[in-house]
């Protein structure tokens, strides 16, 4: 087993920009917290069930009563209850809160690989590269692409649809990687630094600068990803019909722009033409 710190995400969260032992007494602070307004709420139950002519007698519904308090502040674990008709009594489990406090500030991983097949670093390392799936599935069925909800009654067209949305996102995740440099996003992983595999890695100096002055190594502004597909969206054949020319049309293909050239070179892909 190993004791690491909290695996921060791309966004990090208010918890995640303390340190390790100011982490520490914020859950300290929480669970404290949580435990009084629980004890609050259960002796006001107590109270109900002991008071004369109460309607809360059966241990059936004085456990509905407990079971709402408790499970809604997620303490259950924390309490010993004794639900009786016409009784109830609690207390603390102080034992096993102190067992928790000792882990406060620090995440643990634990993993069933031998040690010397994986070791704690490694073992970070595989944890923090979860949140890369977790991206795509936010990707897939969010706004991106979509996946859900999927309008299909039969196995064979829903297996089609997840599997074109698989393709279609394996294609954006290596166009994002070709077109970084255009992109706000770090295109220069393999010059980052990170003083443990712990801490997230620290932008590469090239991608500062860029984000600093809001373009590109060229010249060009910085994009979202949205707003690069958006552009290059423009890039289209258009279907022209001269004036006193009869019915006769030809195919003209838009102007490209700057940017769009850029972007056509990092994929490594010629501009369209028409033939």
């Amino acid at each position: 087993m190993s004791l690491l710190s909290k695996v921060n995400s791309q966004k990090p969260s208010y918890t995640e920009l303390l340190t390790p032992s100011e982490l520490a007494l914020e859950r300290a602070r929480k669970r404290e917290e949580l435990l009084r307004s629980t004890e609050q709420e259960l002796a006001r139950i107590q109270a109900q069930v002991g008071r004369k002519g109460s309607r809360l007698k059966s241990a059936a519904e004085i456990g509905m009563a407990v079971g709402a308090v408790i499970n809604a502040r997620k303490v259950a674990k924390h309490f010993t209850v004794d639900i009786r008709d016409g009784h109830l009594s609690f207390a603390r489990l102080t034992r096993q809160i102190e067992e928790e406090a000792r882990l406060d500030g620090i995440y643990v991983i634990r993993t069933s690989v031998p040690k010397d097949k994986l070791s704690a670093e490694d073992a970070v390392g595989a944890y923090k590269s979860l949140a890369q799936v977790e991206r795509a599935f936010r990707t897939m069925k969010g706004v991106d692409l979509q996946i859900r909800p999927i309008h299909h009654w039969l196995g064979g067209r829903v297996r089609a649809h997840v599997f074109l949305c698989m393709l279609a996102y394996s294609v954006e995740f290596h166009m994002r990687q070709a077109l970084a440099p255009m992109l706000f996003a770090e295109h220069a992983p393999e010059a980052r630094e990170r003083k443990s595999i712990v801490v997230p890695a620290e932008p590469s100096a090239a991608t500062i600068e860029k984000r600093t002055q809001r373009q590109t190594a060229d010249g060009h502004a910085l994009l979202a990803w949205p707003d690069l597909l958006a552009h290059l969206a423009t890039l289209t054949l258009n279907e022209v019909a001269l004036p006193l020319q009869g019915t006769a049309t030809f195919t003209l293909l838009a102007r490209p722009t700057a940017i769009q050239k850029k972007a056509f070179t990092l994929l490594d892909l010629p501009l369209p033409c028409v033939q």
